[in-house]
């Protein structure tokens, strides 16, 4: 992806606000599930992780392994990422 459409994406995401929370559980199998249902039906989400720095880092490289969606933006606890639609 390039700079711009990063650009694009993160102004879409300014107005929008979390739609998964990952609290003190952790990443867990329903928010996993979770996510891929809002991905398939939103492209771009916001997700809130309550973690420390470090867990917080290991939670993100994690959704973004299992989703396989692009990170666009990152600010403190909360992660914009992107993933396009399946085809119907």
């Amino acid at each position: 992806m390039n700079s711009a459409r990063k650009k694009q994406l993160k102004s879409q995401a300014h107005s929008l606000n979390p739609v998964i929370i990952v609290g003190q559980l952790g990443l867990t199998e329903s928010v996993l599930k979770e996510l891929e249902i809002t991905l398939d039906t939103h492209e771009l989400i916001k997700i809130k992780i309550r973690a420390d720095k470090n867990e917080r880092t290991q939670i993100r490289d994690h959704i973004m392994t299992r989703t396989d969606a692009e990170l666009i933006q990152t600010i403190g606890q909360i992660i914009v990422i992107y993933r396009k639609k399946p085809e119907k």
